[in-house]
């Protein structure tokens, strides 16, 4: 079980202790447990809808963005406004790029990104909640955590060292594939609108590996996080977008 208490560790603010310093081993096993972990994320989120359902729709969708938040620590938030700045400021150069991705210091464009993410991801928590469909906030975070496992075993970590290399290179390739599809399989569940979400959700992440490799010739762990927030706001958007026209 070791993989998946650092899978919870890693990904929530929750109070984890491991007794030892990880393995790479254990690293790339604990990839694994992504989606599982975003799984319990869904369910915190689909039982807050439920206990605050006599409040005003509009609060109901602000706590439960504000405990999304929480529950991650702003850890893929971090990613998307490294990200952003970097893709901004780096000017279409490789180098610039990876340098300003590791400025602990957040821009102009990275707070501007933040600040549209959070606002879409509102609107649509919003309209999800008053169609009371509010059971897809349990794919959500599961989806946007499966997203890590399409870039680890299709894309190339351009950093030496680091977290991310070492799951590149213990990752289970197998089952690594068989828990993304897996995961992906689930959206089967809301029908024709979770097929419209699948495609669409699909169709970003092989867009957003493309911009990935052709400015930095890979990824790195600022883009990982980057593309859990565009792909679970996407995939929200979608989904609730579709639920208007199926």
């Amino acid at each position: 079980m070791t993989p998946f208490w650092i899978a919870l560790q890693f990904l929530t603010v929750l109070p984890i202790e491991l007794k030892q310093i990880p393995t790479a081993k254990q690293n790339g096993q604990s990839v694994l447990f992504y989606p599982l972990v975003g799984l319990l994320i869904g369910l915190i989120l689909f039982g807050l809808s439920i206990l605050l359902v006599k409040l005003p729709i509009i609060l109901v969708a602000i706590i439960i963005l504000v405990i999304w938040i929480w529950l991650t620590g702003g850890l893929h938030l971090d990613g998307l406004a490294d990200t952003a700045d970097a893709w901004v400021g780096g000017f279409g150069d490789r180098e610039r790029t990876l340098k300003i991705m590791k400025d602990p210091s957040c821009g102009p464009i990275g707070v501007l990104s933040l600040v549209i993410v959070c606002l879409m991801k509102f609107s649509a928590l919003y309209v999800l909640l008053e169609q009371r469909l509010s059971a897809f906030l349990i794919l959500i975070p599961m989806l946007g955590r499966s997203v890590p496992l399409f870039l680890f075993l299709t894309t190339r970590y351009v950093r030496a060292n680091g977290l991310g290399r070492s799951i590149t290179d213990s990752i289970p390739k197998t089952l690594a594939w068989m828990v993304f599809v897996i995961t992906l399989a689930l959206l089967c569940a809301f029908k024709w609108m979770g097929l419209v979400a699948l495609i669409s959700f699909l169709l970003l992440l092989v867009y957003l590996r493309f911009l990935f490799i052709k400015r930095i010739g890979g990824i790195t762990g600022d883009t990982v996080g980057a593309a859990i927030e565009l792909s679970e706001t996407g995939l929200i958007l979608t989904f609730v977008i579709a639920s208007f026209y199926i």
